[in-house]
């Protein structure tokens, strides 16, 4: 089964940049949906990013469309998330996820019991100070 670990949270100011990454072990990304999931200090749950299995471009949360960026390179087997000009409200904890089935928009939960067949990290903190 394959297991995901993130990488690269850290606490930065408002309009700086970071960039996470998610590794995969005993799988692959390759043929899977796969995303980024955030949820908030206020426990808001949100899918921030896709990239379908397909061809079908990445898609994204309209509160970080143009500041983030979605990438996955299936050698050597990495997710990679590119926050720009970053605010206090993307302050969350991150997941990558695999298998996705969602479109990005507010999810009921991020709790363990509501991910369903999805699998996901062990998230990374992002903090963004005013």
């Amino acid at each position: 089964e394959v297991q995901l670990a993130e990488s690269g949270g850290a606490s930065v100011q408002t309009g700086g940049s970071l960039r996470l990454s998610c590794t995969a072990s005993g799988g692959t990304f390759d043929g899977r949906d796969v995303g980024w999931y955030r949820q908030t200090l206020g426990n808001e749950c949100e899918l921030v990013a896709t990239i379908p299995a397909d061809t079908t471009p990445p898609e994204y949360l309209d509160s970080v469309k143009g500041r983030f960026t979605i990438s996955k390179d299936n050698a050597p087997n990495t997710l990679t998330l590119e926050m720009t000009s970053l605010k206090p409200e993307d302050t969350a904890i991150y997941y990558c996820a695999a298998d996705v089935l969602y479109r990005p928009g507010t999810m009921p939960s991020c709790s363990p019991r509501d991910r369903g067949l999805e699998v996901w990290g062990q998230g990374t903190l992002v903090i963004v100070s005013s």
